[in-house]
């Protein structure tokens, strides 16, 4: 049984990683496409750090990811307390309206929001992406945080109480350090969403925001340019520096508990 889990862990990684390990090989391509790999160079990462354009959509990107899941954390991190302390028939109502966002799939969520908008009469651009990617974050960070709420050990509260403190307190002192290495996975969970989003992105994009993903596309549309490479090489990087950090710190804070 052991092998029979080995051989398909294999080949599910395969499948997986083998085409973005195809794409980062081809960014140092010579040759210009994804035909033959005729020689190595580092042209295209170059030409890409000099394309202003993709330059700074790249920095609005991150900007985006970065505000959009410290704002879900945020909200969601509260409202993971709130179902937590409501009643049981709450918490199963809002746990089931949570996780329909979860599933939902994303052209229905960006189309929602793109009607939305226009009944409105919310001009499209950063604001509208950024409200759009905090709404489908949020559920992400409260499957984060509730576990680990569940998991933490409720006479800590009554003691907090029992001992005069007052319900800020009490979150500053006793909860919310517990729910830190939770907090920060749903950040993290939040942020990598965000980053990759296309579906929702592309809906509520205006003319005059771009996200990368959105970007991405438009460019593929128009031929196959080896600094998409370039540039999905130094995303995939940062992915992976993104998941290290979070493993040390989560490392750490279970070591300090």
């Amino acid at each position: 049984m052991k092998k029979i889990g080995k051989v398909y862990l294999t080949i599910t990684f395969l499948v997986l990683y083998l085409p973005i390990f195809y794409l980062i090989a081809y960014a140092f391509n010579e040759g210009g496409d994804m035909n033959g790999f005729t020689g190595f160079t580092t042209e295209y990462f170059s030409s890409m750090l000099g394309d202003s354009r993709l330059m700074l959509i790249l920095a609005q990107t991150f900007l985006l990811a970065f505000l959009s899941s410290l704002i879900a954390t945020i909200i969601g991190t509260f409202g993971a307390i709130y179902i937590y302390q409501g009643k049981q028939k709450w918490q199963n109502m809002l746990l089931s309206i949570n996780n329909i966002l979860m599933v939902a799939p994303d052209v229905m969520i960006g189309a929602s929001f793109l009607i939305l908008f226009t009944v409105i009469g919310f001009q499209l651009g950063f604001v509208s992406v950024l409200l759009s990617h905090v709404a489908f974050s949020i559920p992400i960070v409260v499957l984060m945080v509730l576990p680990r709420l569940k998991e933490m050990n409720a006479d800590m509260v009554l003691a907090a109480y029992d001992l005069g403190a007052s319900q800020f307190q009490m979150l500053k002192e006793i909860m919310l350090p517990y729910l830190t290495p939770a907090i920060i996975a749903g950040y993290f969970m939040a942020f990598t969403y965000s980053l990759d989003d296309f579906a929702v992105t592309f809906f509520v994009t205006g003319n005059g925001y771009s996200n990368l993903s959105v970007e991405i596309y438009s460019r593929a549309r128009q031929g196959i340019s080896l600094e998409i490479n370039a540039l999905s090489t130094l995303v995939f990087l940062f992915s992976i520096l993104l998941v290290v950090g979070y493993y040390f710190i989560s490392r750490e804070k279970e070591v300090n508990e």
